[in-house]
């Protein structure tokens, strides 16, 4: 059975230390022999807001009508494995991959609702790892503080539609702008390790 390993990017500039951190991860999920699909959120155009008209479907039968969004939605259903890599602004995820998360992740494709109570149901279970790999600008007492709510919307919430068996990692960089050329090569390493040592 092929593996596959789904990486949400967001980061506007395409020389970014984060596309440079995607493809780190990339290449360590390929040599641990699965096949990675990228979605460079802003390269691909990606609209940010959920429209009236994705609203109102939302709980029908077909709440994706966005074509770019069907393809993203038709990889989160194949893959065992999702990365997520941003740069931490304003203690959160950058808008456009909240509004990934609001868009493609709707009802039939993260989770149900239950036809007697009413419940919200997990449904994906097929999914084994979550991964989180952000850049931040403030140490990491400070994102502590204020309580990292990428971080807490991923590993926790992300996590629920998934299954407790699911397994999160985390990999951070704080203090991104006091760091050295050194230490950012030393982070890329690790992550591309990391991910490689999944056989």
């Amino acid at each position: 059975m092929t593996r596959r390993a789904l990486i949400v990017l967001a980061h506007p500039c395409d020389d970014s230390y984060a596309h440079h951190l995607a493809g780190r991860a990339a290449s360590g999920l390929r040599a641990a022999g699965l096949d990675v699909t990228t979605f460079d959120l802003y390269a691909d155009g990606f609209t940010t807001a959920m429209s009236a008209d994705e609203r109102l479907a939302y709980h029908g039968d077909a709440p994706i009508l966005d074509p770019l969004v069907e393809r993203y939605a038709d990889a989160v259903r194949t893959a065992d494995t999702l990365v997520f890599v941003y740069p931490t602004w304003w203690s959160g995820l950058p808008a456009i991959m909240k509004g990934w998360l609001e868009r493609v992740l709707v009802p039939g494709v993260a989770f149900g609702f239950d036809e007697r109570t009413g419940k919200v149901r997990p449904r994906m279970g097929h999914v084994r790892r979550i991964v989180g790999i952000s850049t931040y600008g403030s140490p990491r007492h400070y994102v502590a503080g204020v309580n990292d709510n990428g971080r807490r919307t991923i590993a926790r919430a992300l996590r629920i539609t998934c299954g407790w068996r699911t397994r999160v990692t985390w990999m951070a960089l704080y203090g991104m702008d006091g760091r050295t050329d050194i230490d950012r090569v030393e982070f890329a390493g690790r992550v591309e390790r990391t991910m490689a040592g999944w056989r």
